[in-house]
């Protein structure tokens, strides 16, 4: 009697013990689905430079391996002035931006810019989201994001 009392004691702790560890599991994952990004990491890089090594060499190549790399959880490339139009005009930049979008980089463009060169339907022909960015900047900074400019 007091064996059959031990093991029923002892299956009762393990399947104890077992429910609280699927519990967790559970619950660590619905966390991990749910995550709330923290604006410290959040990164906007303004690009603005119609210089083509720049664009290369600083701005996509960085972009590119945070994203890949998961040095930032949420990243914006934002195309500003001079960039709008060599974007428009440059193959090899092209090319690459399809790569940054595929790896899921948000890519915006400023439309008052864009407008000013002609460059907003091809940018948007690109999956470039054009729009006003001057409120939308200015609550990037306000939220505390990371704005690195080129």
């Amino acid at each position: 009697m007091k064996r059959h009392i031990t093991l029923i004691l002892a299956s009762i702790f393990i399947l104890t013990m077992s429910a609280g560890i699927l519990s967790a599991q559970d619950d660590s994952s619905s966390k991990t689905e749910n995550k709330q990004i923290k604006s410290e990491d959040k990164l906007v890089v303004i690009w603005s430079s119609a210089d083509k090594d720049v664009a290369i060499r600083m701005v996509f190549m960085y972009v590119y391996n945070a994203k890949k790399y998961g040095w930032w959880d949420d990243i914006t490339l934002l195309v500003w002035g001079p960039s709008a139009q060599l974007l428009t005009q440059d193959i090899d930049l092209q090319e690459y931006l399809k790569k940054i979008k595929e790896i899921g980089i948000e890519l915006k463009a400023c439309k008052a810019c864009a407008d000013i060169t002609g460059a907003s339907d091809n940018l948007i022909s690109q999956g470039v989201d054009v729009k006003y960015m001057g409120v939308e900047l200015t609550n990037y900074i306000k939220e505390g994001r990371h704005i690195l400019t080129f």
